[in-house]
């Protein structure tokens, strides 16, 4: 197997040295952010292949982080809180989060999102045609682009699945469960309010490129694409 990076932004110290510890005695080389103002920077000397971050962190919190991190990089980004509020939930999503833990959480439940995480992103390889049509324009698999005539647009790794998973699957309705399942591998936490709001920013970020009323809503039960 190959040694996957990580790197973990929480600024308690136990709870960042017992998962390094945890995460380093399953194989993972984790580091732990050591200033907090400098996150972004000491994410791109890491370069690593998965983030942990918290939400409540000292100078600026984990949504600005992400959302810096996103800027510059498409690895998968996990967030850690001591919230399981669903507005946390939608704002994690929002800022491109791919997973969300709730603290107190148990070692092994974060050893497996973390393993399953890094086997979605890493493992499961990437079709042999990269592209897919999209309306008018074109979907760019390998790099998360969308194109349409002279635009470019890149897509949140989230964002990326929703839409890869409509085309997959073009004239279908895929249902709400099921777009959930694959979008996160679980529904314990994903509500219909987090998964509105996941599709309703990818409309607005297709929008953006002159694709409208592509994705269209099949009420009650899900979405498809012509």
């Amino acid at each position: 197997m190959d040694t996957y990076r990580i790197f973990m932004v929480e600024d308690d110290p136990v709870i960042a040295q017992t998962v390094q510890q945890h995460l380093i005695s399953w194989g993972y080389p984790t580091r732990c952010a050591r200033d907090f103002s400098r996150v972004l920077e000491e994410f791109r000397e890491e370069s690593p292949q998965l983030v942990l971050m918290d939400i409540s962190l000292p100078f600026f919190n984990g949504y600005h982080w992400c959302r810096e991190i996103r800027r510059i990089s498409r690895v998968p980004v996990m967030f850690l809180s001591s919230s399981s509020d669903n507005l946390d939930i939608v704002t994690a999503m929002n800022m491109g989060a791919d997973d969300f833990i709730s603290k107190p959480f148990d070692l092994s439940v974060l050893t497996a999102k973390v393993q399953a995480l890094l086997r979605r992103t890493y493992e499961m390889g990437v079709p042999q045609d990269t592209r897919l049509r999209c309306g008018s324009g074109w979907l760019d698999m390998e790099d998360g682009t969308l194109q349409n005539g002279d635009c470019t647009i890149t897509l949140t790794r989230g964002e990326l699945k929703i839409l890869r998973i409509l085309l997959e699957n073009r004239g279908r309705v895929v249902s709400r469960e099921d777009l959930a399942v694959q979008l996160w591998q679980t529904d314990s936490f994903v509500d219909e309010n987090t998964l509105s709001v996941a599709v309703t920013r990818l409309r607005r970020r297709m929008k953006e490129a002159g694709l409208c009323e592509v994705i269209h809503t099949k009420k009650g039960m899900g979405y498809w694409v012509d």
